[in-house]
C-alpha cells in the first residue's frame, strides 16, 4: 500500500469514527415556524406550475462539446400524488446535434424520515474523471461556472435504482445500484487482462452519507432545506464495481471522503476549508477515475483563456492535464468584509490557495489520451475581487512549485467570477 493510499485510508477511517461517536440532533427540536417555512425557488432550484415542479438546472447550459444545450425537466409534486413523484428531462445539444433524456419516478417509504425509493433511466454524457457524491447531487446553482469550459466527455446509458433517507436534519444518506453502457467520445481505450476496450459495461453499488452536525434547516414540500450553512460537513461515499453482474466488465472499489469547514466571524469576514481524499483500486477505466476539477482552457494566451472561474476548481490546471487513482486535495479561501466604493459598488476581496497530490496505478493501461500524474504537490494561489457590479468580479491565480511551467504566462489564470445572492 502506497503512502498516499495509507494516508487516505486513515483520513476516511477517522471520519467514519467521528460519525459513529457524534450523536445526531433531530430536526424536531427546531421551532415549528421553521419547519413549515416555504422555501424560495432559487434555493431549491424548482419552479412550481400546478402539479409539476420545473427543474431550473436543465433549462440552459453550455459546454465545449454540445455548445448551447437547451432542455426542460422536473418532477411532479403532492398536488398530483402525495407519495409518488414522476420526473425526468429532455435536452438538446446544438453542436453535437443529439438529444439526451432521463425518466423515472420516486415512491415515498416514510414521511417522517423523508425516505424515498427511486428508479431512473439516463441517456446522456458525463465528464471524464468526475466524481460526484450522491448526497450532493441536489445542490442547486443558478449558474454553473465550470461547466462552460469542460472539454472531455463520454456517453452513457444508465439504469439506476436507489434509496434516499433523511433520518434527521443533520444526516442524509443514499444507497444506489446502477448498470451503465459506456461509449467513448474521446480517442480513449482501456487495456485490461490483454484486451482493449473502447466500450464497456459497468455495474456499481454505492453508499453515500452526508453529516452536518451544526447545520440548521427546515422541512418544506421539497424535503429538508438548509438555511444556515453550519460547520463542519462530512461526506463519505463507497462505490463497488461488480464484474459479471449485468455483463459488467470490471471489478473495482472507490472511496471518497470530504470535510467542508466554514467559519463566519463577527467582523463579517469568513474562511472556508475543503479537504478531500479519494482512492481506488481494481480495474478502473479513466472515465471513472479522478481529476482535481481543473478549469483552465487549453489555449496559448492568457486572454484566450479568459472565461468564468469556478467555486472550488483549480483555475491554473488545464483540462485533461492530470488524472489519478488516488487523490488528496486541499482548498482554502479567506474573504474580507465587503468594502464600499459607492452605494451600489461593494466588492469583496478573497484570498485563495489550492493544493493537490495524487498517484495513478498502471498508467500504461490507459491508451489514446495524453496526460500527466500528480506524484508531487500541485499548488496555486491567488485572489478574487467578487461582486464588483451585478454579481460579476475578477479572479487571478498563479501556479507555482513542482508543476510550474517554463513559460510565465502559462502559469497565470485571469478570469471573471459570478456570485449572485438572491
Amino acid at each position: 500500500m502506497s503512502l498516499l493510499r495509507l494516508l487516505a485510508f486513515c483520513f476516511i477511517f477517522n471520519t467514519w469514527l467521528s460519525l459513529a461517536q457524534t450523536p445526531a440532533k433531530d430536526s424536531d427540536s427546531l421551532p415549528s415556524i421553521e419547519k413549515t417555512k416555504k422555501s424560495s425557488t432559487f434555493v431549491t432550484g424548482y419552479y412550481a406550475i400546478g402539479f409539476f415542479d420545473v427543474d431550473l438546472k436543465y433549462l440552459v447550459k453550455y459546454n465545449n462539446y454540445e455548445a448551447f444545450r437547451l432542455g426542460f425537466g422536473g418532477i411532479t409534486n403532492e398536488r398530483l400524488f402525495d407519495n409518488i413523484k414522476l420526473g425526468g428531462y429532455v435536452a438538446y445539444g446544438f453542436k453535437d446535434d443529439k438529444y439526451k433524456y432521463s425518466y423515472g419516478g420516486n415512491v415515498r417509504i416514510s414521511k417522517e424520515t423523508n425516505s424515498w425509493f427511486n428508479m431512473y433511466y439516463v441517456d446522456d454524457i458525463s465528464e471524464i474523471g468526475s466524481f460526484e457524491y450522491l448526497t450532493s447531487s441536489r445542490i442547486y446553482s443558478v449558474f454553473e461556472p465550470r461547466l462552460i469550459n469542460i472539454t472531455q466527455f463520454y456517453k452513457h446509458q444508465t439504469w439506476k435504482v436507489g434509496f434516499v433517507t433523511e433520518p434527521s436534519a443533520k444526516l442524509l444518506s443514499e444507497a444506489r445500484v446502477s448498470r451503465s453502457d459506456i461509449s467513448q467520445i474521446e480517442n480513449y481505450q482501456f487495456m485490461n487482462d490483454g484486451k482493449i476496450y473502447n466500450d464497456y459495461q459497468l455495474t456499481e453499488a454505492s453508499i453515500s452519507v452526508r453529516y452536518a452536525p451544526k447545520t440548521l434547516s427546515f422541512r418544506s414540500e421539497e424535503g429538508i432545506v438548509e438555511y444556515f450553512d453550519g460547520i463542519p460537513k462530512i461526506s463519505t461515499q463507497i462505490t463497488q464495481g461488480i464484474k459479471g453482474v449485468g455483463d459488467s466488465d470490471f471489478n473495482y472499489t472507490k472511496i471518497g471522503t470530504k470535510l467542508d469547514y466554514y467559519i463566519k466571524r463577527t467582523n463579517l469576514s469568513s474562511s472556508s476549508f475543503v479537504l478531500e481524499g479519494n482512492f481506488s483500486f481494481g480495474d478502473i477505466p479513466l472515465t471513472h477515475l479522478y481529476h482535481a476539477y481543473p478549469n483552465n482552457p487549453t489555449k496559448d494566451e492568457i486572454l484566450q483563456r479568459f472565461s468564468v472561474a469556478g467555486t472550488q476548481s483549480f483555475e491554473t490546471m488545464y483540462f485533461g492535464e492530470f488524472f489519478s487513482s488516488e487523490l488528496v486535495t486541499f482548498r482554502a479561501k479567506h474573504s474580507l468584509r465587503r468594502f464600499r466604493i459607492t452605494e451600489h459598488i461593494k466588492p469583496e476581496l478573497v484570498f485563495i490557495t489550492r493544493h493537490a497530490w495524487g498517484t495513478l496505478d498502471h498508467p500504461e493501461k490507459h491508451l489514446g489520451l495524453s496526460f500527466n500524474t500528480l506524484e508531487e504537490f500541485y499548488s496555486e494561489s491567488g485572489l478574487e475581487l467578487n461582486r464588483i457590479l451585478f454579481g460579476f468580479g475578477l479572479s487571478f491565480a498563479y501556479r507555482y512549485g513542482y508543476y510550474h511551467l517554463p513559460e510565465l504566462g502559462d502559469n497565470i489564470s485571469f478570469k471573471f467570477t459570478f456570485n449572485l445572492k438572491l
